[in-house]
């Protein structure tokens, strides 16, 4: 069975890769969007990790922050964000594959840093050659998302084998399992879990996660609250907070840093999207965003 959610004009649906790709890829994840001629959704993504998106879709728009949205190709790579990103979209099914950071150094030969808050042309920018491919080959005559689930995979094998393995992969596990450890509280508790100086770890930590550990912790902090609001919005913001978070005001700023909005504005917003994507991907993949994902 294929865990999944459907609302009125949304359908995400996850899937797990093969055993051999879970250090690397966190779900593969369809997204199917019906709507009238000439309507569309519009609904904000959280900060996540590295992600590959293919569309059958001739009309969607996009932005990080405070940028203006612009149109999107087919085959969109997008950095780790420690901002939200707008997304505006009609009729459309759209792939997403999730990029761990042991997968952004396997499959991808630049810093996370590099391409941190931003989003790219995957069809131009010879970075993600690995990738093309699947625009032409994921999507078949009739809509099977299971059988594209399964070309997707049967791809990122092959380049897999291609690749060469991370030279210090068992200390970006270690990293990252104490990254998402809600009991790691500051850069000197992660730095120490996995005994590295903290200049060692700010090198690790841009090359690797995209950004600098001290921002990686608060946007973790940060996410563990919005995913509890996400998994049910009947909840007022105050019973999501996490455990680190000194009051609610310390929160709402935390909050306008990385929505770029107030809560209370975010949560009168309809989430089309993301409301039908968080239920299904804790069902598929045991947590609600996939920053919190934890690596194999």
């Amino acid at each position: 069975m294929i865990p999944h959610s459907v609302g009125d004009r949304v359908a995400v649906r996850f899937f797990m890769p093969s055993p051999a790709l879970t250090p690397y890829i966190s779900t593969y994840y369809l997204t199917e969007v019906s709507v009238p001629e000439g309507e569309v959704i519009d609904d904000y993504l959280h900060p996540e990790w590295g992600n590959i998106r293919l569309a059958r879709n001739d009309s969607w728009q996009a932005a990080i922050g405070s940028d203006p949205l612009r149109s999107l190709p087919h085959l969109v790579a997008t950095g780790p964000s420690s901002y939200s990103s707008r997304f505006i979209t009609g009729t459309a099914r759209i792939w997403g594959i999730g990029i761990l950071p042991l997968g952004w150094t396997r499959f991808f030969d630049v810093p996370a840093s590099d391409y941190a808050d931003r989003f790219c042309d995957a069809l131009i920018d010879p970075v993600f050659s690995a990738f093309t491919p699947l625009l032409g080959s994921v999507f078949g005559d009739e809509d099977d998302a299971a059988a594209e689930a399964m070309r997707i995979d049967a791809h990122l094998l092959s380049v897999l084998d291609s690749r060469a393995a991370v030279a210090d992969a068992n200390r970006v596990r270690a990293a990252h399992a104490a990254l998402v450890d809600p009991a790691t509280a500051s850069v000197t508790e992660l730095a120490a879990r996995i005994a590295m100086s903290p200049r060692s770890l700010e090198r690790l930590s841009l090359r690797t996660f995209g950004f600098p550990p001290k921002l990686l912790l608060r946007r973790q902090r940060f996410l563990r609250s919005l995913a509890q609001f996400m998994l049910d919005p009947s909840l007022k913001w105050i019973a999501t907070l996490d455990w680190q978070y000194v009051d609610q005001a310390h929160f709402v700023r935390d909050f306008k840093r990385f929505m770029g909005m107030s809560p209370s504005a975010y949560a009168a917003l309809d989430h089309p999207v993301l409301r039908a994507a968080a239920q299904a991907r804790r069902a598929a993949a045991g947590e609600a965003v996939q920053a919190l994902h934890r690596p194999a």
